[in-house]
């Protein structure tokens, strides 16, 4: 029961950033530009951070958290499955929208399902913060790899039956007696300016968690697109690449648990090392998948020490649980919006300002080739036309060789002239979104500001304000 609960949470949240590896194939089989299937990703996380506290309100006791989640689990599923079938852009981000919200029921109830499952408030709400920092980190990893085995339209019709497996455990939860402390939170809900300070949300915690969302979407979104698209490397090279980050981050998490420290402390440390390894991926010295590893490491580090610590934080001791939820996710989507209507336009400003310097440098190595003038003549319009066709997005110079007659006594020129026009789009496109990734540096370091705003005491004295007692391993602000 516990374990299908968690996996609903961690798919829903996966689907956050699920498609990212997919996004260049649905990019040219859907016709779109970057700025525009960048869509796929913001109306998703948009309309997930703000139906989430709406969504909460319909999980504030127990008989109705297990109905909002069997409704939110019918509707994401059958999103998903019309995600698979869309034929247009329009259609595809159209069921992203339903999916979404279904996705904010499906979470937001999970939260209360989880700790009446596993009978421990504590327990129930870390098992629910570990499965989404999990699924929002493993999420690009597994849409990468589906895609490459079949296709992205399977990233979805395999959410389907793995989602619809949870609706039985959330239905057999409905008969669970309404237990005292589930009922306080009730009571404070509907008297929310008798509860004092235990029903309002932790603002510094969740501010901290929407500038680290908004700066972890150049990590799971810029940093793919440049690989597959800048580099041209497969989805699967891709997802075997950005395994780094969720692994980190699962290690990370494991030490700092071990380690007990403070949540201010954790989200400090984790903010430089995010913030160090966005900048550092502006700054690569080659077009290869190897020069992110050690960046994707220290982002993956940071994401270890700071969402799951942030999200647990921001939870504890504050009720109504199920409204807190809401208010922590919606802070991590809408932080990822804000950072993807952010750095989009500098990416993609970024590859306006490449394309002329690329294309006379494109120019310069066709006319110094060591080819027939008539065949560089005719080469030298098909590129052109190759360029312009990809404007917006970086280009692929290959059907513009394959469209060219080239005698074969000159085929092995023409292949080396191609590995050196692709090393110039590459270095092009690393060029173009260096000043993405610098941008995302600096959400993650402002992320500082807030987390030293958290008070932290010793974690053995309670709360002043809990209404229950404190569980151990926390602390305050």
């Amino acid at each position: 029961m516990v374990r299908v609960l968690s996996l609903a949470v961690g798919i829903v949240l996966a689907d956050s950033a699920i498609v990212t590896l997919a996004l260049p194939q649905i990019l040219r089989e859907l016709d779109a530009e970057v700025s525009e299937v960048a869509w796929v990703l913001t109306a998703y996380n948009l309309v997930l951070g703000l139906a989430a506290v709406p969504a909460a309100r319909m999980s504030l006791t127990a008989a109705r958290a297990p109905l909002a989640g069997v409704a939110g689990l019918i509707v994401f599923a059958a999103a998903s499955a019309a995600c698979a079938l869309a034929g247009s852009l329009e259609m595809l981000i159209g069921a992203r929208v339903v999916q979404a919200i279904g996705g904010a029921l499906v979470i937001t109830a999970c939260l209360e399902l989880l700790v009446q499952a596993t009978g421990d408030a504590h327990r129930g709400a870390a098992r629910w913060a570990t499965a989404g920092v999990i699924g929002a980190a493993v999420g690009p990893v597994a849409g990468g790899l589906l895609t490459e085995a079949l296709s992205w339209q399977a990233i979805f019709f395999v959410q389907v039956p793995l989602v619809l497996l949870a609706i039985p455990a959330a239905w057999a939860l409905r008969e669970r007696p309404e237990d005292p402390e589930w009922a306080a939170e009730a009571a404070t809900a509907v008297h929310p300016l008798q509860g004092g300070t235990a029903d309002r949300p932790r603002v510094a915690a969740n501010l901290a968690l929407a500038l680290l969302s908004a700066a972890l979407t150049a990590a799971l979104f810029l940093l793919v697109l440049l690989m597959i698209e800048g580099w041209q490397r497969s989805p699967t090279i891709t997802a075997i690449t950005v395994t780094v980050i969720p692994v980190a981050a699962i290690l990370s998490g494991t030490v700092a648990r071990l380690a007990q420290a403070s949540t201010r402390s954790e989200a400090v440390a984790g903010s430089i090392l995010i913030g160090g390894g966005l900048i550092a991926l502006a700054f690569l010295p080659g077009a290869e998948p190897a020069w992110t590893i050690a960046p994707q490491a220290l982002i993956g580090l940071g994401l270890g020490l700071t969402v799951e610590s942030l999200t647990a934080f921001a939870l504890r001791d504050r009720f109504p649980r199920a409204l807190q939820g809401g208010w922590t996710i919606a802070s991590r989507h809408l932080g990822i919006v804000v950072g993807l209507l952010i750095l989009t336009p500098i990416f993609v400003s970024g590859l306006t300002d490449a394309r002329a310097p690329a294309q006379q440098a494109i120019a310069g190595i066709v006319i110094d080739a060591p080819l027939p003038v008539s065949t560089k003549l005719t080469l030298a319009g098909e590129l052109g036309e190759q360029l312009d066709a990809e404007r917006g997005r970086v280009p692929d110079l290959a059907p513009a060789f394959e469209a060219t007659p080239i005698a074969p006594a000159d085929r092995r020129e023409a292949s080396a002239l191609a590995v050196q026009l692709d090393d110039q789009l590459e270095r092009a496109a690393t060029q173009a979104f260096q000043n993405a990734f610098l941008v995302a540096g600096l959400l993650a370091l402002l992320a500082i500001v807030p987390a030293l705003l958290i008070r932290d005491v010793d974690r053995r004295e309670p709360d002043d304000h809990a209404p229950t007692q404190a569980t151990p391993g926390t602390v305050t602000a």
